[in-house]
């Protein structure tokens, strides 16, 4: 067994890593946009209300589409869809790099969540097929410390791209990825067999859509206030399509999604615990952008770096952990990943402040990098063992929908939450210091404004904030410590779900 086992796990290599590589495009590409969105924003003026949406854009498209993309391609072949996925996401992009103004880009960022749904909804599928049952806990574990490599690495390249030759050339990093991912597949990947052709449920898919498209349209509106028409129609609108698709999906013979696989604790407690993680690492990716550029005036190299340091340690921990299932159950690794992610959440909401040493933002990212790769290596697992035979599509699709459901939700609820928080700080700030509410409003007005409007401005500028009496940097960090706060609740939640609901019995062997 010894002299067998190693050459398998070399043998399986280049298809473990052609599939990571292509599972990470879809986590790198939105993540270097929303790390280096002041940048986009400013040059393309963005209006605030829409820099949310806009760097969730790809993964709400990817979040409607992947389920019918999982059971497209048990009928039509996995592997195909996953090309054709890459080559969309190689065109899409080498397009966004051209936007002449938000509203284009914003097209491009839709039409590359199909691309990215492509790939996303058929990455794990293929993993399950491709690789025995006794060896994919290990597979799993090798597969997330490749993607957590890249993400490492990405954002300081991203980072390095956009303050040396401009942010345009931010959109040359997916492609390029995705042509190496490429050619692992076409060389290395088997086309396992296809399901007797079936019908896609159009009518789901498309409930999903306007489920999520209303649901984060509403949020990004509801920092204008909830009693807007704007900000409350859009969420009645999501909550009415919702509970349509339920009733829908509970009927049809060709659901998109199957609901009695959440009959199943364990599979519902995955299923949630990747829309959190999902929602946590987009969230805090954006909050660090905006933290990181206005705050504390670091360039954008420095913020892509704070994503470097500890990227090995992550990935040896994703493989152990990816061993620790097999031996034991997903249980223990996904319990610990979500408390490590409340760990990340609570030393932000305890320490950041606008002059904070670098270190423990270091420390900070790190730990949300850490928490999230191992929780999802069980929450892959747990799913991907609910697949029947045939299916491996349709099931391994529910983990990236959910997940990319709070990949899109992530940029626009931080940003929800921060405005509210920021709002109470200055208001306070303001009757502290005897400024008028309208005085107070008028100067944050105009401090936004000269952010927005100023190409060399990369923080608050200390004039301003002299000239309205405020400090508005303090309040903005308290906004953020209080942010950290609220949303480190929701892995608590959840680790709380999985040692409850979770049994402890040991894996079956097969």
């Amino acid at each position: 067994m010894s002299t067998t086992e190693p050459r398998s796990t070399i043998a399986m290599l280049p298809i473990i890593s052609g599939l990571s590589l292509a599972f990470t495009i879809t986590a790198v590409d939105p993540l270097v946009l929303s790390l280096n969105m002041p940048q986009v924003s400013r040059a393309l003026q963005v209006p605030p209300d829409i820099v949310g949406f806009l760097g969730g854009a790809a993964t709400l498209v990817v979040a409607a589409a992947v389920l019918a993309v999982g059971s497209l391609g048990d009928a039509f072949g996995l592997k195909r869809m996953l090309m054709l996925g890459l080559v969309g996401d190689i065109l899409v992009n080498l397009l966004s790099a051209l936007s002449p103004g938000y509203t284009y880009l914003l097209v491009m960022r839709l039409l590359d969540g199909l691309a990215l749904a492509a790939v996303l909804g058929v990455s794990l599928a293929l993993l399950k097929v491709s690789v025995p049952a006794e060896r994919r806990p290990a597979a799993i574990g090798i597969f997330m410390a490749i993607e957590m490599l890249l993400c490492g690495v990405t954002p300081a390249l991203g980072g390095w791209v956009v303050d040396t030759v401009g942010w345009r050339w931010l959109f040359l990093l997916a492609p390029l990825l995705s042509l190496i991912a490429l050619g692992l597949t076409a060389r290395y990947v088997a086309e396992p067999p296809t399901l007797q052709r079936r019908r896609v449920d159009i009518v789901g898919v498309s409930l999903v859509g306007l489920t999520l498209l209303t649901l984060v349209h509403g949020i990004a509106e509801a920092q204008n206030g909830i009693s807007q028409l704007q900000a409350w129609l859009p969420l009645v609108i999501s909550s009415v399509a919702g509970v349509l698709f339920v009733l829908r999906e509970r009927r049809t013979p060709d659901p998109v999604l199957d609901l009695s696989l959440f009959r199943s604790s364990p599979f519902t407690v995955a299923a949630l615990a990747s829309l959190t993680l999902n929602f946590i690492v987009a969230g805090f990716s954006f909050a660090l952008g905006q933290f990181g550029s206005v705050i504390m005036s670091l360039p954008q190299s420095t913020i892509g770096l704070l994503y470097l340091p500890g990227t090995l340690a992550i990935s040896g921990a994703v493989i152990l952990a990816g061993s620790l299932i097999g031996k034991y159950t997903p249980r223990p690794v996904l319990i610990t990943g979500l408390l490590v992610l409340v760990a990340g959440g609570l030393l932000m909401a305890a320490t950041a402040k606008p002059t904070m040493p670098l270190w423990i933002l270091v420390l900070a990212t790190w730990l949300t990098n850490l928490g999230s790769l191992v929780a999802s290596a069980a929450v892959a697992e747990t799913i991907l063992s609910h697949a029947p035979p045939g299916k491996s599509g349709a099931v391994a699709s529910v983990q990236p929908a959910f997940g990319m459901t709070g990949y899109a939700l992530g940029p626009a609820v931080y940003l929800l939450l921060l405005n509210f928080f920021f709002q109470r700080q200055w208001l306070n700030d303001a009757e502290e210091r005897g400024v008028s509410a309208t005085e107070a409003d008028q100067a944050v007005d105009a401090t936004r404004s000269a952010m927005a409007h100023s190409p060399g401005t990369t923080g608050y500028d200390p004039g301003l904030l002299r000239q309205s009496g405020l400090d508005l940097g303090l309040d903005f960090t308290n906004g953020l410590r209080l942010t950290m706060l609220v949303v480190s609740l929701l892995p608590l939640a959840l680790a709380v779900a999985a040692y409850l609901l979770i049994p402890r019995r040991p894996r079956p062997t097969r």
